[in-house]
């Protein structure tokens, strides 16, 4: 995975975090739950990135 790809990812979940607390903050349930899967999705693709690069594979 590259540098700029991790950057992404890392920003994704930092933005995930943010909208879920603004959700939260503002009963936004639909914000909170855009957040929630940003998140995920972010540490998602940081899963399999790190699968691959442990494989070898790019």
């Amino acid at each position: 995975m590259s540098v700029g790809d991790k950057a992404k990812d890392f920003v994704q979940k930092a933005a995930g975090k943010a909208e879920e607390a603004v959700g939260k903050r503002t009963d936004d349930e639909e914000l909170t739950k855009q957040g929630h899967k940003d998140q995920h999705m972010s540490e998602e693709r940081l899963e399999t990135e790190k699968a691959k690069d442990d494989l070898g594979g790019n």
